[in-house]
């Protein structure tokens, strides 16, 4: 019961990561004018990725220093989402180093 409870969190954390990584690429993609925001469907993937991954990085915006033009924001959320992971999986198994 436990082990299939952590294996769907698990799944949402990957499926979060691709979305994050998606909303970074469709950033940058955005930014250098290569996708055009005027046509409906792309609008409406821009929109979901960022309702998606908007609520999890502002707060971690807030708490970093400006770097400019630079968001290592996601690099964050990726690094705090693959210890929630290792944590997550060795305290089941009983783990610890």
């Amino acid at each position: 019961m436990i082990f299939a409870l952590l294996s769907v969190i698990d799944l949402v954390f990957s499926v979060y990561i691709f979305i994050l990584i998606a909303g970074a690429v469709f950033s940058w993609l955005y930014a250098f004018n290569i996708v055009n925001p005027h046509n409906p469907l792309i609008a409406a993937i821009g929109n979901f990725l960022y309702r998606a991954t908007e609520p999890v990085l502002a707060p971690i915006r807030r708490v970093l220093p400006n770097l400019g033009s630079i968001d290592i924001s996601p690099i964050v959320v990726f690094l705090i989402i693959y210890f929630i992971r290792i944590f997550m999986w060795r305290a089941y198994f009983g783990v610890f180093f």
